[in-house]
């Protein structure tokens, strides 16, 4: 076991004590559930031809199964129960975005938004009715509230700045985002009606990592179980999840610098993590998933591809009986 495996294994159980105890982790066990868990995750299939492809499979690793099938740029950035919400150029000019959602399985795909979408996460509230989007379609990168039919409900920013991957609180009562209002890319917080934004993280000035590209502050994830915001940024020369509280305290980084890990997703239940990791030495990302409450990490993918960007998607059983 390398000392990234190791750093992730002690760590992780002390940041979920507060969220996984004994207990919860004997009422997971015996608890029914309606649904299993598979991942989603993109590969690029194709460099010559900018092909992405959505592809899905098992925790194990197995039965993997492209599910996207078209020559086009697919990126799957969401999913909410059952349902697989990804950005596609398949109906416009090349890395021209719209948002689809389709089933675990690829079928039933329905493009929901109207109007173009940047090319970023975005997540939803009130039982999945409610999406919170990036788009460029008043002139500038901001933040919009839309529905399922890709109707406009709300504009949350109005600003000169690039404003992008937002994701809604648990609650949905907040929102974190991605600026570049600073000059650099951090995460910023605001209600979700807009009011009260403020900046949350705060790059290392005399960091050197990032020359020309590459993350200050990454998309982020809110995890479900916790109030932790975690993101990806590259710093001291690698790439590594980072956790941090709405308020901006308790900074801390997951990951060591032997290796790099960027897109990552939290599971619907606490100690659940799905992301993407090169290791030092190696060309491509490869899809791992680690369990906190029994100790586990694995690879899931070893493909010369790369592959990211993994999340997780419930497949709910009684639709597998139909």
């Amino acid at each position: 076991m390398n000392r990234f495996y190791k750093f992730f294994l002690i760590l992780l159980p002390v940041i979920f004590s507060n969220g996984c105890t004994s207990e919860k982790k004997e009422v997971q066990v015996q608890a029914p559930l309606k649904y299993d868990l598979k991942i989603a995750y993109n590969v690029l299939e194709n460099e010559a031809t900018d092909d992405y492809e959505i592809y899905i499979m098992n925790l194990d690793g197995s039965e993997k199964k492209n599910i996207s099938n078209s020559p086009s740029v697919d990126w799957v950035y969401y999913s909410y129960e059952g349902k697989i919400y990804f950005l596609s150029d398949r109906d416009t000019t090349k890395r021209k975005y719209f948002l689809y959602e389709m089933d675990h399985d690829g079928k039933n795909i329905r493009r929901i938004s109207r109007f173009l979408l940047n090319d970023s996460y975005f997540s939803s509230r009130n039982d999945g009715e409610e999406l919170v989007v990036s788009s460029s379609k008043d002139g500038n990168s901001e933040i919009y509230i839309i529905d399922l039919e890709g109707n406009e409900l709300a504009r949350l920013t109005n600003n000169n700045y690039y404003d992008s991957d937002p994701y809604f609180s648990p609650d949905g009562n907040q929102v974190v985002f991605r600026s570049k209002r600073t000059g650099i890319d951090e995460l910023w917080m605001m209600n979700s009606d807009g009011t009260n934004q403020y900046q949350l993280t705060h790059y290392p000035e005399n960091d050197t990592s990032i020359i020309k590209d590459g993350y200050h502050a990454g998309p982020p994830e809110w995890e479900p179980t916790t109030n932790m915001i975690s993101f990806a940024s590259k710093r001291e020369g690698f790439y590594n999840i980072y956790t941090i509280m709405p308020d901006g305290s308790q900074l801390t980084r997951l990951s060591p610098d032997s290796s790099n890990q960027l897109y990552h997703s939290w599971g619907p239940f606490a100690g659940a993590l799905t992301y993407d990791n090169r290791i030092a030495g190696e060309e491509d990302y490869n899809i791992f998933i680690a369990n906190f409450v029994y100790n586990a990490i694995d690879q899931l993918t070893d493909s010369p591809k790369a592959e990211m960007g993994p999340l997780f998607v419930k497949v709910f059983r009684e639709l597998l009986k139909n």
